[in-house]
């Protein structure tokens, strides 16, 4: 059976037209592009209720940010394997890359003002 996908997120694919990452090849893919990038890792919304509000949270940021990077979800498939890899085991979570590097990550939801000083720190460490 396929799990439901929340409404917040299926508004991700369909209204801003962010792709859904379902192997390590696209993730590879997509993070190896040129620019940053943030792969959206959202969790369980049935049993974590900060993914709904990640969810509407990460379009606003890169309106914020002026568009400074692209955004992609993270499927189920590969969920767990990505988390284990970059270590940021908590979810909601924002990974953001540049270059194909991993530049590192945002876990659960923060405040207004810690995004908008950890973003730019963490798109600063490989420069453009």
């Amino acid at each position: 059976m396929t799990p439901v996908t929340h409404p917040l997120i299926a508004r991700l694919e369909t209204e801003c037209g962010w792709p859904r990452l379902a192997t390590l090849a696209e993730v590879e893919a997509f993070t190896g592009r040129p620019g940053a990038h943030c792969l959206f890792i959202p969790g369980d919304p049935a049993r974590n209720l900060e993914t709904a509000d990640a969810a509407v949270i990460l379009p606003e940021l890169v309106i914020a940010f002026q568009r400074a990077f692209d955004c992609a979800i993270v499927d189920d498939a590969i969920e767990a394997a990505l988390r284990d890899a970059t270590r940021a085991l908590r979810t909601p979570g924002f990974l953001f890359y540049r270059k194909g590097r991993f530049l590192g990550a945002i876990e659960k939801i923060r405040d207004w003002s810690d995004y908008m000083t950890r973003i730019p720190h963490l798109l600063g460490r490989i420069s453009a």
